[in-house]
């Protein structure tokens, strides 16, 4: 199984991307899907999950800024990030199950 994340990049303060992840390879339904991530010199982080059900979890310092999503068919994870802070820059790994991605850089700067 391999997991493919993309959607990061340079972006000014206040501003949104939306990060994708989709998985490959031969796979049953993952039931926890989520995002990660890691500035330098600071340990990675859970900033969001998303269950089969469709409950969600996020870290506190990006509730209500970001918005967790899945297409269970497509075996896919989405991280709509809004009002972006210099402070989200970070890579953004998204993980389903026990797999992992390679990461996407978040950067946040004018």
């Amino acid at each position: 199984v391999q997991l493919q994340a993309y959607g990061g990049g340079l972006v000014q303060p206040g501003g949104s991307l939306k990060l994708s992840c989709a998985a490959s390879g031969t796979i049953s339904s993952f039931n926890a899907m989520g995002w990660y991530r890691q500035a330098p010199g600071n340990q990675r982080e859970l900033v969001a999950t998303i269950f089969s059900s469709g409950n969600t979890n996020y870290a506190e310092s990006v509730k209500g800024r970001f918005t967790i999503s899945r297409h269970n068919v497509k075996n896919a994870v989405y991280l709509q990030m809004n009002s972006l802070k210099p402070e989200d820059t970070a890579v953004y790994y998204c993980w389903m199950s026990v797999y992992w991605g390679q990461g996407t850089q978040v950067t946040v700067s004018s």
